[in-house]
Protein backbone atom coordinates (compact mmCIF):
# COMPACT_ATOMS: atom_id res chain seq x y z
CA UNK A 1 0.00 0.00 0.00
CA UNK A 2 1.18 3.74 -0.27
CA UNK A 3 0.08 7.31 1.11
CA UNK A 4 0.41 8.55 -2.39
CA UNK A 5 -3.22 10.28 -2.52
CA UNK A 6 -3.83 9.50 -6.07
CA UNK A 7 -3.20 6.16 -5.71
CA UNK A 8 -3.67 2.59 -4.20
CA UNK A 9 -0.20 0.46 -4.26
CA UNK A 10 2.85 1.21 -5.71
CA UNK A 11 5.31 -1.66 -8.25
CA UNK A 12 8.53 -0.84 -9.12
CA UNK A 13 9.63 -3.39 -12.03
CA UNK A 14 13.10 -0.91 -12.11
CA UNK A 15 14.04 1.33 -9.76
CA UNK A 16 16.61 4.28 -9.42
CA UNK A 17 17.24 6.57 -12.07
CA UNK A 18 18.33 10.26 -13.16
CA UNK A 19 17.69 13.73 -12.28
CA UNK A 20 17.33 15.79 -15.81
CA UNK A 21 15.33 19.10 -14.56
CA UNK A 22 14.91 20.88 -11.78
CA UNK A 23 12.44 19.40 -10.25
CA UNK A 24 14.23 16.30 -9.40
CA UNK A 25 16.98 18.48 -6.86
CA UNK A 26 14.53 17.09 -4.31
CA UNK A 27 14.16 13.55 -4.77
CA UNK A 28 12.22 11.74 -2.13
CA UNK A 29 13.16 8.49 -4.11
CA UNK A 30 16.55 9.26 -4.17
CA UNK A 31 16.86 9.88 -0.04
CA UNK A 32 14.93 7.01 0.30
CA UNK A 33 16.91 4.70 -1.76
CA UNK A 34 20.05 5.77 0.47
CA UNK A 35 18.12 4.86 3.52
CA UNK A 36 17.40 1.27 2.05
CA UNK A 37 20.81 0.59 0.97
CA UNK A 38 21.89 1.15 4.29
CA UNK A 39 18.99 -1.39 5.42
CA UNK A 40 20.70 -3.50 3.43
CA UNK A 41 17.42 -3.85 1.45
CA UNK A 42 18.50 -6.05 -1.95
CA UNK A 43 17.12 -3.55 -4.60
CA UNK A 44 19.00 -0.59 -3.60
CA UNK A 45 22.26 -1.94 -3.62
CA UNK A 46 23.86 -0.32 -6.92
CA UNK A 47 25.04 3.21 -6.52
CA UNK A 48 24.49 5.72 -9.66
CA UNK A 49 26.04 8.53 -11.08
CA UNK A 50 27.23 10.98 -7.75
CA UNK A 51 26.54 14.06 -10.55
CA UNK A 52 22.85 12.62 -11.64
CA UNK A 53 21.58 9.86 -8.56
CA UNK A 54 23.28 8.71 -5.97
CA UNK A 55 23.89 6.19 -3.26
CA UNK A 56 21.52 2.92 -4.01
CA UNK A 57 20.09 5.01 -6.65
CA UNK A 58 21.30 3.20 -10.04
CA UNK A 59 18.84 2.10 -12.75
CA UNK A 60 18.22 -1.45 -12.17
CA UNK A 61 15.62 -3.71 -13.42
CA UNK A 62 13.83 -6.03 -11.39
CA UNK A 63 12.86 -8.94 -13.03
CA UNK A 64 11.46 -10.77 -10.13
CA UNK A 65 9.33 -8.46 -9.03
CA UNK A 66 6.90 -8.53 -12.83
CA UNK A 67 4.95 -10.86 -11.18
CA UNK A 68 3.33 -9.45 -8.61
CA UNK A 69 0.53 -8.03 -9.63
CA UNK A 70 -0.63 -11.69 -10.65
CA UNK A 71 -1.03 -11.59 -6.88
CA UNK A 72 -3.43 -9.18 -6.29
CA UNK A 73 -7.16 -10.43 -6.75
CA UNK A 74 -8.66 -7.48 -5.75
CA UNK A 75 -8.75 -4.37 -8.36
CA UNK A 76 -6.90 -1.52 -7.38
CA UNK A 77 -4.73 1.84 -8.79
CA UNK A 78 -1.37 0.84 -9.28
CA UNK A 79 1.37 3.27 -9.31
CA UNK A 80 4.06 2.33 -11.79
CA UNK A 81 7.68 3.02 -10.34
CA UNK A 82 7.51 5.01 -7.69
CA UNK A 83 11.19 4.85 -7.35
CA UNK A 84 12.09 5.03 -10.96
CA UNK A 85 10.96 5.94 -14.54
CA UNK A 86 10.08 3.32 -16.54
CA UNK A 87 10.88 5.23 -19.98
CA UNK A 88 14.14 6.11 -18.54
CA UNK A 89 17.02 5.34 -21.85
CA UNK A 90 18.24 2.31 -20.09
CA UNK A 91 15.21 0.66 -19.55
CA UNK A 92 15.26 -2.10 -22.40
CA UNK A 93 12.74 -2.41 -24.66
CA UNK A 94 12.03 -6.00 -24.08
CA UNK A 95 11.61 -5.45 -20.59
CA UNK A 96 9.32 -2.74 -20.83
CA UNK A 97 7.18 -5.52 -23.40
CA UNK A 98 7.35 -7.37 -20.67
CA UNK A 99 5.49 -4.89 -17.98
CA UNK A 100 2.83 -4.06 -20.50
CA UNK A 101 2.28 -8.12 -21.12
CA UNK A 102 1.67 -7.90 -17.02
CA UNK A 103 -0.37 -4.85 -17.57
CA UNK A 104 -2.64 -6.27 -20.15
CA UNK A 105 -2.91 -9.73 -18.50
CA UNK A 106 -4.29 -7.62 -15.40
CA UNK A 107 -7.39 -5.88 -16.70
CA UNK A 108 -8.86 -5.47 -13.75
CA UNK A 109 -6.15 -2.87 -11.70
CA UNK A 110 -5.74 1.06 -13.47
CA UNK A 111 -1.76 1.58 -13.88
CA UNK A 112 -0.87 4.81 -13.71
CA UNK A 113 2.50 5.33 -15.38
CA UNK A 114 4.11 8.86 -14.30
CA UNK A 115 7.69 9.55 -16.60
CA UNK A 116 9.83 12.72 -17.38
CA UNK A 117 10.62 11.27 -20.54
CA UNK A 118 7.59 11.38 -21.98
CA UNK A 119 9.44 11.07 -26.01
CA UNK A 120 10.88 8.44 -25.46
CA UNK A 121 7.19 6.53 -24.65
CA UNK A 122 5.73 8.21 -27.68
CA UNK A 123 8.64 6.53 -29.63
CA UNK A 124 8.12 3.05 -28.07
CA UNK A 125 4.60 2.74 -28.05
CA UNK A 126 3.78 4.34 -31.19
CA UNK A 127 6.38 1.91 -32.93
CA UNK A 128 5.95 3.09 -36.62
CA UNK A 129 6.37 0.10 -38.72
CA UNK A 130 9.87 -0.51 -40.45
CA UNK A 131 9.60 -3.74 -41.65
CA UNK A 132 7.49 -2.42 -45.08
CA UNK A 133 4.53 -4.75 -44.16
CA UNK A 134 2.58 -1.69 -43.52
CA UNK A 135 1.84 -2.58 -40.04
CA UNK A 136 -0.34 0.24 -37.84
CA UNK A 137 1.79 2.26 -35.15
CA UNK A 138 2.23 0.09 -31.53
CA UNK A 139 1.62 -3.85 -33.82
CA UNK A 140 5.42 -4.44 -33.53
CA UNK A 141 5.52 -3.79 -29.55
CA UNK A 142 2.07 -5.37 -28.98
CA UNK A 143 3.72 -8.23 -30.54
CA UNK A 144 6.99 -8.09 -28.34
CA UNK A 145 3.91 -8.13 -25.58
CA UNK A 146 3.24 -11.51 -26.78
CA UNK A 147 6.41 -13.31 -26.21
CA UNK A 148 6.36 -12.72 -22.87
CA UNK A 149 4.13 -15.71 -23.09
CA UNK A 150 5.63 -18.12 -24.40
CA UNK A 151 8.34 -20.67 -22.36
CA UNK A 152 11.39 -20.78 -24.18
CA UNK A 153 11.53 -16.23 -25.23
CA UNK A 154 13.83 -14.15 -23.52
CA UNK A 155 11.25 -12.11 -22.21
CA UNK A 156 9.25 -15.06 -20.85
CA UNK A 157 7.32 -14.07 -17.44
CA UNK A 158 5.90 -16.83 -15.91
CA UNK A 159 2.22 -17.13 -15.25
CA UNK A 160 1.08 -14.98 -18.26
CA UNK A 161 -0.94 -16.72 -20.84
CA UNK A 162 -1.04 -16.76 -24.55
CA UNK A 163 -3.50 -14.63 -26.50
CA UNK A 164 -2.38 -11.35 -24.89
CA UNK A 165 -1.98 -9.69 -28.30
CA UNK A 166 -5.42 -10.70 -29.09
CA UNK A 167 -7.54 -10.27 -25.74
CA UNK A 168 -6.08 -6.67 -25.41
CA UNK A 169 -6.80 -3.38 -27.65
CA UNK A 170 -4.36 -0.76 -28.11
CA UNK A 171 -3.91 1.71 -26.34
CA UNK A 172 -4.20 -0.85 -22.99
CA UNK A 173 -7.40 0.59 -21.58
CA UNK A 174 -6.53 0.33 -17.63
CA UNK A 175 -3.02 1.56 -18.66
CA UNK A 176 -3.16 5.68 -17.48
CA UNK A 177 0.74 7.10 -18.91
CA UNK A 178 1.54 10.76 -17.73
CA UNK A 179 4.52 13.19 -17.61
CA UNK A 180 6.27 15.36 -14.67
CA UNK A 181 6.00 19.43 -15.94
CA UNK A 182 7.44 21.39 -12.65
CA UNK A 183 7.71 25.02 -14.40
CA UNK A 184 6.82 26.65 -17.71
CA UNK A 185 10.71 25.47 -19.18
CA UNK A 186 9.24 22.01 -19.56
CA UNK A 187 5.69 22.40 -20.99
CA UNK A 188 6.78 20.47 -23.92
CA UNK A 189 6.83 17.40 -22.29
CA UNK A 190 2.71 17.64 -22.73
CA UNK A 191 3.00 17.83 -26.43
CA UNK A 192 4.98 14.30 -25.92
CA UNK A 193 2.09 13.30 -24.11
CA UNK A 194 -0.33 13.60 -26.38
CA UNK A 195 1.53 11.76 -28.90
CA UNK A 196 1.72 8.42 -26.40
CA UNK A 197 -0.94 6.00 -27.10
CA UNK A 198 -3.16 6.11 -23.78
CA UNK A 199 -6.55 5.22 -22.18
CA UNK A 200 -6.06 8.16 -19.82
CA UNK A 201 -3.12 11.16 -19.94
CA UNK A 202 -2.09 12.83 -17.51
CA UNK A 203 0.26 15.61 -16.06
CA UNK A 204 1.43 15.95 -12.17
CA UNK A 205 2.65 19.46 -11.51
CA UNK A 206 4.61 18.32 -8.59
CA UNK A 207 6.77 20.49 -7.35
CA UNK A 208 5.31 23.32 -9.09
CA UNK A 209 7.84 25.61 -8.74
CA UNK A 210 6.03 28.36 -11.30
CA UNK A 211 3.56 29.73 -12.66
CA UNK A 212 2.78 27.51 -15.83
CA UNK A 213 1.06 30.25 -18.44
CA UNK A 214 2.22 27.83 -21.98
CA UNK A 215 0.20 24.59 -20.70
CA UNK A 216 -1.60 23.10 -23.34
CA UNK A 217 -4.34 21.19 -21.29
CA UNK A 218 -6.32 19.56 -24.68
CA UNK A 219 -6.45 16.35 -24.73
CA UNK A 220 -4.81 16.03 -21.74
CA UNK A 221 -8.04 14.17 -19.02
CA UNK A 222 -6.36 14.82 -15.27
CA UNK A 223 -4.15 17.40 -13.81
CA UNK A 224 -2.45 17.18 -10.69
CA UNK A 225 -1.02 19.81 -8.50
CA UNK A 226 1.20 20.03 -5.61
CA UNK A 227 3.60 21.83 -3.64
CA UNK A 228 7.13 20.56 -2.85
CA UNK A 229 7.70 19.00 0.33
CA UNK A 230 10.64 17.94 2.48
CA UNK A 231 13.54 19.39 3.32
CA UNK A 232 14.70 22.04 1.26
CA UNK A 233 11.41 23.00 -0.50
CA UNK A 234 10.65 25.71 -2.32
CA UNK A 235 7.87 28.35 -2.38
CA UNK A 236 4.44 27.43 -3.72
CA UNK A 237 2.11 29.78 -4.99
CA UNK A 238 -2.15 29.24 -4.05
CA UNK A 239 -2.64 31.63 -7.41
CA UNK A 240 -0.55 29.13 -9.72
CA UNK A 241 -2.91 25.86 -8.63
CA UNK A 242 -5.77 28.96 -8.94
CA UNK A 243 -5.07 29.34 -12.26
CA UNK A 244 -4.74 25.50 -13.05
CA UNK A 245 -8.11 24.21 -11.74
CA UNK A 246 -9.91 26.80 -13.38
CA UNK A 247 -8.15 26.64 -16.70
CA UNK A 248 -8.88 22.50 -16.17
CA UNK A 249 -12.39 23.20 -15.90
CA UNK A 250 -12.54 25.18 -18.96
CA UNK A 251 -11.10 22.44 -21.33
CA UNK A 252 -12.50 19.43 -19.57
CA UNK A 253 -9.49 18.17 -17.70
CA UNK A 254 -9.84 16.90 -14.36
CA UNK A 255 -7.62 18.48 -11.41
CA UNK A 256 -6.57 16.90 -8.71
CA UNK A 257 -5.02 19.61 -5.58
CA UNK A 258 -2.66 17.29 -3.86
CA UNK A 259 -1.06 19.22 -1.53
CA UNK A 260 0.40 23.09 -1.24
CA UNK A 261 3.90 22.43 0.69
CA UNK A 262 6.10 22.66 2.80
CA UNK A 263 6.73 26.38 2.83
CA UNK A 264 3.15 27.26 2.27
CA UNK A 265 2.42 25.37 5.51
CA UNK A 266 4.83 26.64 7.64
CA UNK A 267 3.37 30.46 6.44
CA UNK A 268 -0.38 29.90 7.12
CA UNK A 269 0.15 27.23 10.17
CA UNK A 270 -1.22 24.44 8.45
CA UNK A 271 -2.14 21.58 10.90
CA UNK A 272 0.57 19.12 8.46
CA UNK A 273 4.21 19.87 7.44
CA UNK A 274 3.52 19.62 3.69
CA UNK A 275 0.33 21.08 3.50
CA UNK A 276 -1.80 17.88 2.54
CA UNK A 277 -4.92 18.68 4.29
CA UNK A 278 -7.33 20.31 2.21
CA UNK A 279 -9.08 21.38 4.96
CA UNK A 280 -6.63 24.20 5.85
CA UNK A 281 -6.79 25.50 1.83
CA UNK A 282 -8.12 28.04 0.41
CA UNK A 283 -12.22 26.52 -0.21
CA UNK A 284 -12.09 26.92 -4.27
CA UNK A 285 -8.34 25.15 -3.98
CA UNK A 286 -10.30 22.12 -2.30
CA UNK A 287 -10.46 20.13 -5.36
CA UNK A 288 -9.60 16.47 -5.90
CA UNK A 289 -11.11 14.81 -8.98
CA UNK A 290 -10.57 12.62 -11.39
CA UNK A 291 -10.76 11.49 -14.88
CA UNK A 292 -14.48 11.00 -15.52
CA UNK A 293 -13.55 7.71 -16.84
CA UNK A 294 -10.79 5.09 -17.55
CA UNK A 295 -11.99 4.20 -20.29
CA UNK A 296 -11.21 6.84 -23.67
CA UNK A 297 -10.30 6.39 -26.77
CA UNK A 298 -6.62 7.87 -27.36
CA UNK A 299 -6.82 10.77 -29.49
Amino acid sequence: MTSIEWTEQTWNPTTGCDRISPGCDNCYALTMAKRLKGMGQAKYQADGNPRTSGPGFALTVHADTLTEPLRWKKPRKVFVNSMSDLFHARVPREFLARVFAVMAATPQHTYQILTKRPERAARILTGLCTCGNGHPPGEHFRSDMEWAATSHSPTYVPGLEHGIYHRSGWPLLNVWIGTSIESDAYTRRADALRETPAAVRFISAEPLLGPLPSLNLHNIDWLIIGGESGHGARPFEPEWATTLVDYAHEVGCAPFVKQLGSVWARTNGASDGKGGKPADWPEHLRVREYPPSAVRAAA
